[in-house]
């Protein structure tokens, strides 16, 4: 008979068998705990209060629709291209302008402008949009998200950070956006 200290092939295998799934199970559970975390961890205050600027105002002439892009500032190291966001700027009149995200309300996809019949048409279901942005036809429940707005020193700037949605909003708290 061995000795008891020596170990069997299987129980070898066995012990190496569970030191490589508890290394698996670990690679695997890091980046899960991460994103669970994330809400958590992340610095909420620096990206909920962002006000970016989209330019001056001589970028957006009266009565006109204007595509616009804007650097994301809740942005990471890898996000590249992807960190450029593009909006609608409709400048009203004066110091009245609507600014809207540039994702159709139903499943996201890019809409575009229309100058000649004054309305956003979305390519993937056919959703219109009215100038201001209202629904017009088409699958879209809701008209397009818009952002909150001010005009600082010839510029106009956009609470940025977050995605306008209908909770949006909501995750401004107690201050409403200058444009409401």
């Amino acid at each position: 008979m061995s000795d008891t200290k020596d170990l069997s092939r299987r129980a070898l295998f066995a012990k190496i068998g569970l030191l490589i799934n508890g290394f698996v199970a670990t690679v695997v559970a890091v980046p899960i705990v991460g994103f669970l975390l994330s809400p958590i961890l992340r610095d909420r205050k620096s990206s909920s209060e962002s006000w970016v600027s989209l330019g001056l105002l001589d970028r957006f002439p009266e009565g006109q629709t204007r595509l616009a892009t804007y650097s994301n500032p809740a942005v990471n190291a890898w996000d590249g291209e992807t960190a450029h966001i593009a909006c609608w700027v409709r400048h009203v009149e004066a110091d009245k302008f609507q600014v809207f995200a540039i994702n159709c309300a139903h499943l996201g996809c890019p809409v575009r402008w229309f100058q000649q019949s004054q309305l956003f048409m979305c390519p993937c279901h056919g959703g219109v949009y009215y100038a201001d942005g209202a629904r017009a036809s088409g699958p879209p429940e809701r008209g397009l998200f818009e952002y909150p707005y001010k005009v600082q020193d010839g510029e106009l700037l956009i609470h940025a950070g977050e995605l306008p949605t209908p909770g949006f909003r909501a995750s401004l708290g107690d201050r409403k956006p200058p444009c409401a």
